[in-house]
């Protein structure tokens, strides 16, 4: 693969908000972990650990989440941050506002708003979920070595010409997901993967974020 090719892939690759009904095969899921797992890790210790959903798995998770959710008792394993000060929160209410404009909600709608946050909670209908989760021993450098892991995941999966959108709201509710997926207690919940098929037809995809351009990024020295 060329930079140029690379760089398409990953201009292609978008949070997908909205997704079909018909599932990924086996293989196809199988051949986007096999890629992804040669994502580099910090002495190569690969602590990513995925349980992925599918069928009627993911359609009783779907409802026994969004039950979870309308509870509101978010208590992550990895803390959130406090805040996002300054060009971080300037991004993310781009993002946000982005979102709203395309589905059509007005500023001060909250109960449409909130409506849509709940959206994370449908999986956003998507037929498969990953949670991922690492060993609590290894810290920050597991959650980094992680988010390595989420990354190369969605990449292979946007060329197997399946869909992503990595979500930290399904970890909010860590407590339920320990219980309901039987993952043990010594280990992290970071985040979820809900993948599958876009469904482009929904206004919630068809818009796309920007990002800092290179000279907001790097400080050059030499």
């Amino acid at each position: 693969m060329t930079l140029d090719e690379l760089d398409a892939l990953m201009k292609a690759r978008f949070s997908c908000r909205a997704y079909r009904p018909d599932p990924v095969p086996r293989q196809t899921i199988e051949a986007i972990v096999d890629t992804a797992r040669r994502a580099p890790s910090w002495c190569n210790a690969q602590p990513w650990q995925l349980t992925i959903t599918s069928g009627a798995e993911t359609a009783a998770f779907r409802t026994a989440l969004r039950q979870q959710a309308m509870s509101g008792a978010h208590d992550p394993d990895l803390t959130f941050p406090a805040s996002y000060p300054g060009v971080y929160g300037d991004r993310r209410r781009t993002c946000g506002w982005q979102l709203y404009d395309a589905v059509g909600v007005k500023k001060g709608d909250r109960e449409a708003s909130a409506r849509q946050a709940m959206r994370n909670f449908d999986l956003f209908d998507a037929p498969h979920c990953a949670i991922v989760s690492s060993p609590a021993e290894l810290g920050a450098y597991g959650a980094l070595d992680c988010g390595g892991f989420v990354t190369a995941f969605c990449l292979a999966a946007e060329a197997a010409g399946v869909a992503t959108i990595p979500q930290a709201a399904v970890a909010s509710f860590a407590p339920f997901l320990h219980s309901y997926f039987g993952i043990p207690e010594d280990r992290l919940i970071l985040c979820a993967i809900s993948f599958g098929h876009a469904d482009m037809s929904d206004p919630a995809n068809s818009f796309r974020t920007d990002r800092a351009p290179v000279g907001d990024i790097v400080e050059w020295r030499g």
